[in-house]
Order: structure tokens, then C-alpha cells, then sequence
């Protein structure tokens, strides 16, 4: 592919990842993402239709685009998923298509979604405790986590990803509970640092349980991690495993350790705005360009435009760091 084809930044940054955020709503209710009670959801007629958003990825798949990743809110909510897989599944170009999800409808889903063509699920997952499940997304749902876990091992996803934020002072106790699970059932376990996108604004860096704290506990309660080889340079973990080749186990340390210099990614919200990174301050209106019949070469043009204005990094480790005013749920994750 010729390279003034590709989504490429000022900083050399070619971008062949997009998620794309499918909706804005969610059944649980997770404190680090959305308000406990009166959430603002936007009005559906804003949300981008299933016929919009594959015009969107084949508008830039030719561009270099070949993975998408499908979040929300909750994807798993939005109606007829598995349709949308594989609408885009069909889409000339498109080699890797995932989804992020809180797990709770997936032993109804988990199947159909598998044989339309999804082949890499990341399952939300905070606490392997019950009752400090309940208190960081403020509903019960455990078990049905759990059963959604195994209804994604059933279905044929390997691995399977589960994804742990990790907060000082609240998860501790189920790091250890964690890399056991890894060694038992063959998931990867990926803990992520604690991000400022929650929505009521009460991040602080002094929540911030930081990947090597996680690997020292680890390394102690189970025994010491050694690095595996990264085959893609832009992913956003970084993976290992213990020292006796059983259970694997991923940082994303987006506070300690930034890994923007290799960023790849680009976000389209449910509302249909596009962000050319998670903390970004500016949009690109594509709904509007959609919804007032704009040919291809324009929204071509926006897409590339804002990506070239991508900034270095987002800059959460300096006074210049400002919170988005969306919360995670309103992005998509």
C-alpha cells in the first residue's frame, strides 16, 4: 500500500486501528466510567447506524485501516451485534475485528458471535470477589460474569482477554486471585492502570495502583513474572509470563509508562464523532458529514486531518493535563 495512503501522524504514526463505540449504554454501573444514578445518555437518533458505521470502515479501510475493535458503553446491548460483525467481517481489507465487553450477556451471544467472524473478546472484569464486584460497578452481576467467561471459552475464543483496572487501596487483594485464574483456565489476564475518565472527575494519581507494584505482588504471592517477546510493537500491553511458562499475564500502563510513541489507534464515538486519541479534546463530526450527504473525498479528508493533528502524547504526567469532558462511557473504551 502506498504510504501517502495511510492514516499517518506528524510523528511517523501509521493508524490501522479503530474502535468504534456502538453505544453509549451500559447494565452496570462502574465508578471509574459512569455516574452511579441519572446518566445522560445521548438521544438514539444521534447514534450511528449499523449503515454508517460500515460506510465508515470502508471508507477507510483502503486508508491502511485492518483491525476494529467494537466498544461501548456496553457493546453487548446494542441490538443485533453479531449482524454488525459481520457486516464488517465482509468488508475487503478488514483482517481482525474484537470486541471490549462486561461479559454479562455473552452466554447468550458468545456463539453467534464467534461463527460472524469476531475472533478477539477483552472481558471487563475488576474483582474475582463478589462483593467488591458489587462495589465498583454498584450492581450484581457477578455470576453471570463468570458464566459469560465460560460461554466465550465454549464458543472457541482463544485466549480468552479479561481486563482489571486496578486501584490502590480498593484491589490489591484480587491481584494474586487473578494470575491464579490465569494459570487455571489459560484467560490473560491484562490489569490496567486506573485512568482520569471517570465521570464524576475524582481521579487522582495517588489512586493509581502502578503495573510494577502489580508484578512485585505477583511475584510474591505466586512466583516471578518474565517478559514475553512483542510480536506487535503497538500493542498496549505489555505481556508476560511466569517463570514456569503457565499463565499469562499483560500491563497497560497508561500512567507509569505511556505508550503513545506507538500509538495506532483512532476512536468513532456512538454519536459519531471522531477522536484521534482517547484523551482528545477535539472531535471530527462525522455523523454530520453523513447526515448532510457529504461525498466520500470529504469525510476522507476529515479523517486524515485529524489524524494529522494528533498530538504527541496525552500528557497525564504533566501540569498540562487536561481531563476530557467524556467519561469513558461516552467515548467508548
Amino acid at each position: 500500500m502506498e504510504l501517502q495512503n495511510q492514516l499517518i501522524d506528524s510523528f511517523g504514526r501509521a493508524h490501522n486501528n479503530l474502535r468504534i463505540s456502538v453505544t453509549d449504554r451500559c447494565n452496570i454501573r462502574c465508578f471509574y466510567c459512569m455516574p452511579s444514578e441519572d446518566v445522560q445518555f445521548v438521544h438514539r437518533s444521534k447514534i450511528l447506524s449499523f449503515e454508517e458505521i460500515v460506510r465508515f470502515v470502508r471508507l477507510v479501510a483502503p486508508l491502511g485501516v485492518n483491525k476494529i475493535r467494537l466498544t461501548g458503553g456496553e457493546p453487548l446491548v446494542r441490538k443485533n451485534i453479531p449482524e454488525l460483525v459481520k457486516m464488517i467481517a465482509d468488508i475487503p481489507g478488514i483482517q481482525d475485528i474484537g470486541i471490549t465487553t462486561n461479559g454479562i450477556l455473552l452466554p447468550q451471544y458468545a456463539q453467534a458471535l464467534f461463527d460472524a467472524g469476531l475472533r478477539r473478546i477483552n472481558i471487563s472484569l475488576d474483582a474475582l470477589n463478589a462483593q467488591k464486584f458489587q462495589e465498583i460497578t454498584r450492581r450484581d452481576d457477578y455470576e453471570k460474569v463468570r458464566e459469560g467467561i465460560r460461554a466465550a471459552h465454549a464458543a472457541g475464543f482463544d485466549p480468552v482477554k479479561i481486563n482489571a483496572v486496578s486501584i490502590r487501596n480498593l484491589t490489591e487483594n484480587e491481584i494474586v486471585p487473578f494470575g491464579q485464574l490465569a494459570r487455571e483456565t489459560g484467560a490473560e489476564i491484562r490489569f490496567i492502570e486506573f485512568m482520569p475518565l471517570d465521570a464524576d472527575n475524582k481521579w487522582e494519581r495517588d489512586k493509581v495502583l502502578f503495573a510494577q507494584e502489580i508484578s512485585d505482588i505477583l511475584t510474591q504471592g505466586i512466583m516471578p513474572l518474565v517478559p514475553v517477546e512483542q510480536t506487535d510493537k503497538s500493542a498496549p500491553a505489555s505481556d508476560f509470563v511466569f517463570e514456569d511458562g503457565v499463565g499469562r499475564i499483560g500491563f497497560i500502563a497508561s500512567i507509569s509508562n505511556p505508550f503513545c510513541m506507538s500509538c495506532n489507534r483512532f476512536r468513532l464515538t456512538a454519536d459519531g464523532k471522531l477522536r484521534n486519541c482517547l484523551f482528545s479534546l477535539d472531535e471530527t463530526d462525522i455523523r454530520k458529514l453523513f447526515r448532510t450527504d457529504a461525498p466520500d473525498t470529504e469525510v476522507i479528508d476529515a479523517v486524515k486531518n485529524s489524524i494529522a493533528a494528533k498530538k504527541e502524547g496525552h500528557e497525564i504526567n504533566t501540569a498540562r493535563f487536561i481531563q476530557p469532558d467524556r467519561p469513558m462511557y461516552s467515548i467508548g473504551g
